[in-house]
């Protein structure tokens, strides 16, 4: 299945610090329950499971049903309707084995993570997950403590528990996939993303957006949260890369504005 584009322009208010900016962005058709932007690459999952990636602002389907997809700099991954991890090899989402995941994160530093279906935490090295092909059993490491929604990026990974309460792992920021300890970070958010360059947002119950300030090489976690006030929009799912942010609304419309 192939969706058609259609492009609405709109202005939208967004307060950031005091100051007021204006971002302009673009109404893309089809609907969606996530997405997730990477290396310059979009993907997307709708509510019947199936994942299309954005080509010329044209959203184009990928075989099988899954939960939740990833691009980044492991790769493009996907968590299956199976709770099985797939990874993209020559443009198809194959089946891997070795855990169970509802949800899945290929932006950390060459390394990929997962939480399992009861909010366990994984990761597999950058090794493992280069090297990963059809079917490969993967080895796994467990971290210890349980989250709804983990993410990554270069900076380091972000998760979220059943407590919306928000946290940081010490050590990722280095490029190692299992860290050293949870630091417990302010806020309260339902779900997180890192960008790919390390930028950090979130969506609280509500679907008011929030984006990390302060984070830098010397201080990954930032200073504090900054709301990005949409307005109307009541924000779901955010995902950026290149300076441009994915939001998916409660109702499944898809947005994309320039920062």
């Amino acid at each position: 299945m192939v969706w058609s584009v259609t492009l609405l322009l709109l202005a939208l208010m967004v307060e950031c610090s005091g100051a007021v900016v204006s971002l302009k962005c673009d109404k893309i058709s089809g609907s969606l329950v996530q997405i997730d932007a990477g290396n310059g690459l979009v993907f997307g999952t709708n509510e019947a499971g199936i994942v299309s990636i954005l080509n010329n602002l044209v959203w184009t389907k990928l075989q099988g049903k899954f939960l939740h997809v990833s691009v980044g700099a492991a790769g493009v991954w996907a968590a299956g309707a199976d709770n099985h991890p797939y990874k993209m090899i020559g443009g198809d989402l194959v089946k891997t084995q070795g855990e169970h995941f509802k949800k899945i994160d290929a932006g950390g530093d060459g390394f990929l993570a997962g939480v399992s279906l009861t909010n366990e935490v994984f990761c597999l090295g950058h090794n493992e997950t280069l090297f990963a092909k059809s079917q490969t059993v993967l080895p796994w490491t467990k971290i210890e403590g349980k989250l709804k929604y983990y993410s990554c990026g270069l900076k380091g990974c972000w998760g979220v528990d059943d407590a919306n309460s928000i946290s940081y792992r010490i050590g990722t920021e280095r490029g190692t996939c299992e860290g050293t300890k949870w630091q417990p970070i302010d806020g309260n958010l339902n779900m997180i993303e890192v960008g790919s360059r390390g930028s950090v947002y979130g969506v609280n119950n509500a679907g008011a957006l929030y984006r990390r300030a302060g984070i830098s090489d010397d201080n990954p976690i930032g200073k504090e949260w900054e709301q990005l006030d949409f307005k109307s929009f009541k924000i779901k799912h955010v995902s950026e890369d290149m300076d441009r942010l994915w939001l998916v609304l409660f109702d499944q419309k898809v947005y994309t504005c320039t920062l």
